[in-house]
């Protein structure tokens, strides 16, 4: 479980195919401090840390996982949003995030607005898991929807959150990581019958 708060952007230093998987090797700051065996989200997706390697550490995702988010659209060189899992206790500074991706969206737009930046989205298959004002991860970051109309939905960055994720490099056309809210998921079901209070 995650908040959405990113820790820090990694960069990826490799990436290896071995059959259907990949194999991602991160330099960041917070890998002297992982073990094996724990979960980093990357980008908002859910991976287990299986190597340390002084100032890097390796991930596999598998074709599920490259088909359902963009890392495996992801190369030497780029960015990667990176929060270590929840600990019982700590304050939950964003919202609950469980690190499983539900869809793929497309950013249609970017524009800055005296300091902060405003981003639009195509809206997603399951748009009605989108709430005005409701929260929406993307990329790993906690956000809340700031306008939801016809075939878009926008969310606004602030300065500090611009400045310390992948946010800084999203251009129109990228595709972005979609997780709904988890409650809003289990309200829809509840809603359709499929599950009994």
């Amino acid at each position: 479980m995650f908040t959405g708060i990113v820790e820090e952007v990694g960069e990826v230093v490799e990436v290896n195919t071995a059959g259907s998987n990949t194999d991602l090797v991160i330099k960041a700051r917070m890998a002297p401090d992982l073990r094996v065996d724990q979960s980093v989200s990357h980008n908002g997706v859910c991976l287990t840390v299986t190597e340390v390697l002084d100032d890097r550490f390796l991930v596999t995702a598998v074709e599920e996982t490259r088909q359902r988010s963009n890392l495996g659209a992801l190369k030497a060189g780029d960015g990667v949003n990176l929060e270590r899992s929840l600990r019982i206790g700590d304050r939950l500074d964003g919202h609950m995030v469980q690190g499983h991706v539900d869809t793929l969206v497309t950013c249609t737009g970017v524009e800055e607005r005296d300091g902060s930046w405003w981003f639009t989205f195509a809206l997603p298959k399951r748009s009605e898991l989108l709430v005005d004002k409701g929260s929406v991860c993307l990329n790993g970051v906690s956000l809340t929807i700031a306008a939801l109309e016809g075939s878009s939905f926008s969310v606004a960055v602030i300065p500090y959150t611009y400045a310390h994720t992948t946010f800084r490099s999203l251009m129109p056309g990228d595709p972005v990581n979609v997780e709904f809210d988890v409650i809003g998921k289990y309200v829809a079901r509840m809603l359709a019958g499929l599950i009994t209070p």
